[in-house]
């Protein structure tokens, strides 16, 4: 799973998520993109699974990129725990992702193969996404 080394500080609020992404949304390495078209927050584990699918679908061809980073830890309360007392402890890190957003990259496959391996990541996501192409 990913996570950071360090952090600056332990436990952060949750924020807003607001807006269209303005970096990381175009193909950048690859020739091929899935990119976000809703938002929300993407796990460590969502993350590791997508990526297993699309390098099972490919068959380990091609080469795969990664173009998120889970950076933002998310806090959890035990379970029956009154209100109060406090914010939980640092559970686990999430990515946010903004529409438009690439989050998976991939070349050296054919573009049916793509297609298909990013049809089956994007069942793992809690979002919906899209197949793109670089723009030659």
């Amino acid at each position: 799973m990913l996570s950071p080394k360090k952090v600056k500080y332990r436990k952060v609020q949750k924020g807003r998520n607001k807006g269209n992404s303005l970096r990381g949304n175009s193909v950048e390495f690859g020739i091929y993109g899935l990119q976000a078209t809703g938002r929300g927050f993407m796990t460590s584990p969502q993350i590791e699974s997508a990526r297993i699918a699309i390098t099972r679908c490919v068959k380990r061809g091609g080469k795969v990129w990664i173009r998120i980073f889970p950076d933002k830890p998310f806090t959890k309360k035990p379970a029956e725990t009154r209100m109060g007392k406090g914010k939980g402890s640092p559970e686990g890190w999430i990515a946010l992702i903004k529409p438009g957003r690439i989050l998976y990259e991939l070349e050296g496959v054919s573009e049916s193969e793509a297609i298909k391996a990013f049809r089956l990541a994007g069942h793992k996501l809690p979002f919906s996404t899209r197949f793109v192409a670089r723009r030659s």
